[in-house]
């Protein structure tokens, strides 16, 4: 199976359905992170046939939550390669994106993605979701947050939680066997203002792997003190 095939028949298993032009784009940006990863560290998944299935199916999988729709304001905490933000706004053309990164050698790869694929709407932001989460422009600003999987639950909600408005969600993307790790974070969330309010369990097409997707609702503001000086939500993570 080629990409576009991996594509199609892989976002039908999630109840989606890609136009063509949806398909170019996502197959082009594979072809811009295959060869930028041969100049900076992207990912470490470099077969076709996997950064198909594990970073663009199960970006699109997040589709299954049902906060994620056209015209939201969406933040991607720590999106890396662009991971789920990009695939996203390709299949949500409507959406105001920013994408949110430490490292500014992956900003200048997002931007070249965003320029080549034709999305408008994005922000890119160089830093930690520490310093931007207390920064008045962009704490409890969002309709939504997502992030993939970048640390532990008790962690990333705090790095989250801060950029969304009440009434808003955050989406966390992670592995399989997810029970325990949201009974640890349950008190981080609340105390952050937040509510688990589902758990999605996403099969991911054409492999073995089950992904979960945690939704997450804000229901009360985040305690000013939040999130703590950077590192700290890591090192440090609330209990």
């Amino acid at each position: 199976m080629n990409s576009m095939d991996i594509l199609k028949e892989g976002s039908k298993a999630l109840g989606i359905e890609l136009t063509e032009q949806q398909g170019q784009q996502l197959v082009k940006y594979k072809e811009l992170l295959l060869e930028w990863n041969e100049k900076i560290n992207l990912t470490a998944i470099t077969e076709e046939k996997d950064v198909m299935i594990k970073h663009f199916l199960d970006s699109l999988s997040c589709v299954k939550a049902s906060p994620l729709k056209n015209e939201v304001k969406i933040i991607d905490v720590g999106t890396g390669a662009g991971f789920p933000g990009i695939p996203l706004k390709v299949y949500y053309t409507d959406i105001q994106l920013t994408l949110l990164d430490s490292l500014n050698k992956r900003i200048h790869f997002l931007q070249a993605v965003c320029e080549t694929l034709g999305l408008k709407s994005v922000e890119f932001l160089h830093g930690r979701a520490e310093d931007y989460g207390n920064n008045k422009n962009y704490r409890e600003r969002y309709d939504v947050a997502v992030a993939r999987a970048v640390a532990e639950l008790n962690s990333l909600a705090e790095y989250c939680i801060p950029f969304v408005k009440i009434g808003g969600f955050f989406i966390a993307q992670k592995g399989p066997n997810i029970e325990e790790e949201m009974k640890r974070a349950e008190k981080a969330i609340e105390i952050l203002g937040g509510k688990i309010v589902e758990k999605i369990d996403i099969p991911l097409p054409f492999s073995e792997i089950t992904h979960n997707i945690v939704i997450i609702k804000k229901i009360k503001q985040t305690p000013t003190k939040y999130p703590r000086k950077a590192g700290t939500p890591t090192k440090n993570p609330l209990l």
